[in-house]
């Protein structure tokens, strides 16, 4: 049999592994900071770039596709190549990748503080960004199927499996959920509009937590579990099974992040029916995952690689328990909107990916750099003081979402609200943010441990670049099967059937859920009385994005008592047919504003977004004085925007173009005037004046700052439909 040597590729992963350690101290301190200002609100005053509607969209996206993106890519590309007896198929796309990946992640650094969004969840990035990661996913995909296509050992491990399945649906998923029509080099509208959007966007967003964040981490598990004790992975069968019922039932569930939403009913109880079935094979995953370790539970003692493997697949186990149990109406009824949901998105994150990475970080950079990892006793404290940061960051997040959910629907004996006021449910929970910041900085403390072992491991060693390798040609075969041969293990060693199957299982749900709603104009109900905003409060919608706003308010109003008592009616679907995008949110920090539009005064707004102290005693929202700045509004832009959504459907007629900046300037006369009503804003208004005169300034009328169109909007919400008590 002919041996022939060759090298595997070492430099790509040493550079991405290197990526996910700093950037995950990056995105974690961030995160820490965003928990800092719940308990500090005017930390950053006044600096807009630094606000937490700006941060949290930083916070996520450095998280998920720096820390976690660049772990998951270093553990893809060291594991590939073992796994297939072959080095990367291109020095040159491996690193393109790898360049191309980081300028994407400063790019989100720098636009998300700016306030460049489009406000979906996971999918922030603007439409030029949204480009530059579907090339650089391609390119990713490329080196990996090219790498198979040139493998020397014949049948695909159960890792590549998982592998394929995330190049392909991760694809399928980013390119649709991101059509939208760009108005100017950063700003565009998604395609679809209220509902349709909604479904999309979960669609997306559930599946990229499936397909980006679970699928290739159980594949990492597939292959670093066994490797790192020695054994070999529990079963082979159970591991078909785990894939294949996976990956076709992962990508039916997302709508269960709609449920009592303005969604149509069939498609929210498709979500609940997969979610529940995903039990099945996600604890099959884990079992097989665990039962791995069967007979080495002193090695589990002593390695703390293994202790960290252990925490994360357990808290895998955890999270994909408590996500369909989340997804029972009657379950999702209390969750939804509250911290509950943040201590489930962080036992995910934290334990199963953050884990997962740290042991995976600990096992590589020792084989890399041929020596031992520099101390044992620090990363064994590293996996102790994480584990503790976990647990006191969930458990304070889970007793806030059940107080926050019991004190949103409990009434008095006389039938109205017992907590009428939303800002003694915010009260009441403070020190539960307390306690998560502080468990936020035993986490964070872990990972800096971990950086100094691997500098300290590094320098003790000799980093192999080039990785010397022998293995047997492989030789070809028939493409049938071999007799005798059952059909999985002929599937395992044709890559293009196998990924051609992959694609149709994924595919399936998508469609059967997303086509009806988007092409069957039954399924949303238009109201008559649904008129596009005017050009003001478009511009006003679009500050409101821009401030990350929907990362604390709703706009989804669901059919329970206590919400219709709190906020007013419930929300229709036929409500959002204009809206691009929706903005139904997911966290409720602060009330929800569906119908905000005339409950309260110009100036109560005014004085609300300059101090919200000053009118919401007890508020942790920040203040947004830079809105008010002596600067004008931007309405160059107008026009072009009311074009995009007239192309969109939004029923904008020549007219309302063309006259936009004449409209946009008898409203904003309007709420100015209201604004002179009060003394206290025209004394305020005429030092100002008198200020910037002295000053050598020009002043620029209230009428004409941004504030104003954010009030514009805001006073719009809701009003469409008049619902007679």
């Amino acid at each position: 049999m002919e041996m022939q040597q060759f090298y595997y590729d070492n430099k790509i992963v040493k550079k991405f592994l290197y990526a996910s350690i700093v950037f995950g101290v990056v995105g974690m301190l961030v995160g820490l900071i965003l928990a800092i200002l719940f308990l500090f609100p005017n930390l950053t005053h006044g600096v807009s770039f630094l606000s937490f509607g700006r941060l949290r969209p930083l916070h996520t996206n450095a998280v998920i596709f720096a820390f976690v993106g660049n772990a998951m890519f270093a553990g893809i590309y060291y594991s590939l190549q073992r796994l297939l007896k072959a080095r990367l198929f291109s020095d040159f796309l491996s690193n393109l990748h790898f360049w191309g990946w980081q300028l994407i992640i400063v790019a989100a650094a720098i636009s998300l503080p700016l306030g460049y969004t489009s406000s979906k969840e996971y999918a922030e990035l603007e439409w030029p960004i949204d480009i530059a990661i579907a090339l650089i996913w391609v390119v990713f995909g490329i080196n990996m199927i090219g790498t198979i296509l040139k493998r020397r050992e014949r049948h695909l491990y159960v890792a590549i499996w998982f592998y394929i399945a995330t190049f392909v649906t991760v694809a399928v998923l980013h390119i649709f959920n991101s059509l939208e029509l760009p108005v100017s080099a950063m700003k565009s509208y998604s395609v679809y509009a209220g509902v349709q959007d909604a479904l999309v966007q979960w669609w997306y967003g559930h599946n990229a937590v499936a397909f980006f964040l679970t699928t290739p981490f159980l594949g990492l598990m597939y292959y670093f579990v066994p490797k790192a004790a020695n054994r070999p992975v529990y079963s082979y069968r159970l591991s078909i099974i785990h894939f294949w019922s996976l990956i076709f039932l992962y990508i039916w569930a997302g709508p269960h992040h709609l449920l009592y939403s303005a969604l149509p009913e069939w498609a929210q109880n498709l979500g609940v029916v997969f979610s529940i079935m995903l039990i099945a094979p996600s604890w099959g995953g884990m079992i097989n995952g665990l039962l791995t370790l069967r007979g080495v539970w002193d090695k589990v003692r002593e390695e703390p690689v293994l202790k960290f493997f252990v925490v994360a697949i357990t808290g895998y186990g955890m999270a994909t328990f408590e996500g369909p149990m989340l997804s029972l109406k009657n379950v999702n009824a209390i969750a939804h909107f509250t911290d509950w949901i943040i201590a489930h998105v962080h036992v995910g994150a934290l334990a199963w990916n953050g884990f997962m990475a740290f042991g995976m970080i600990y096992w590589i950079i020792p084989r890399m750099t041929k020596t031992q990892l520099f101390s044992k006793k620090l990363a064994n404290f590293h996996f102790w003081i994480g584990t503790l940061g976990i647990i006191m960051y969930a458990l304070p997040m889970y007793v806030a979402g059940f107080t926050q959910a019991s004190m949103w629907k409990q009434f008095k004996p006389d039938g109205t609200l017992q907590y009428g006021n939303f800002l003694e449910t915010v009260t009441q929970i403070m020190p539960m943010y307390w306690m998560r910041a502080i468990g936020g900085t035993l986490y964070l403390t872990g990972v800096i441990v971990l950086v100094y072992n691997i500098i300290k491991t590094v320098k003790q060693g000799s980093p192999v670049e080039d990785e010397l390798a022998e293995a047997p040609a492989l030789v070809k075969i028939t493409t049938g099967r071999v007799k005798g041969e059952k059909f999985h293990p002929w599937l395992e060693r044709r890559p293009i059937q196998l990924t051609l199957l992959a694609t149709v299982a994924i595919l399936i749900g998508g469609i059967i859920q997303i086509v009806p709603t988007i092409m069957v104009k039954s399924n949303i109900p238009t109201i008559a009385s649904v008129k596009p905003y005017t050009p003001l409060e478009l511009q006003g919608r679009d500050l409101y994005i821009r401030e990350g706003c929907v990362g604390c308010h709703s706009q989804m109003i669901r059919p329970f008592r206590s919400e219709v008592a709190r906020y007013g009616d419930y929300s229709k679907a036929g409500e959002y047919v204009y809206d691009h995008p929706f903005l139904w949110g997911s966290k409720r920090t602060g009330p929800d504003l569906h119908r905000e539009g005339g409950k309260n005064s110009d100036t109560w707004h005014f004085n609300h977004m300059w101090d919200p102290r000053s009118t919401s005693s007890g508020s942790i929202m920040p203040a947004y004085t830079w809105l008010y700045d002596n600067s004008p509004m931007d309405y160059s832009m107008t026009e072009a925007k009311m074009r995009a959504m007239k192309t969109l459907g939004v029923p904008y007629t020549d007219a309302d173009i063309a006259n936009a900046q004449q409209n946009i300037q008898q409203q904003a006369t309007a709420i100015e005037n209201n604004l002179k009503s009060n003394p206290d804003f025209v004394k305020s208004y005429e030092d100002s004046k008198k200020k910037a005169e002295v000053k050598g300034e020009k002043f620029v009328p209230m009428k004409d700052r941004e504030i104003v169109a954010m009030i514009a909007y805001l006073q719009r919400l809701g009003t469409d439909i008049k619902v007679k008590k």
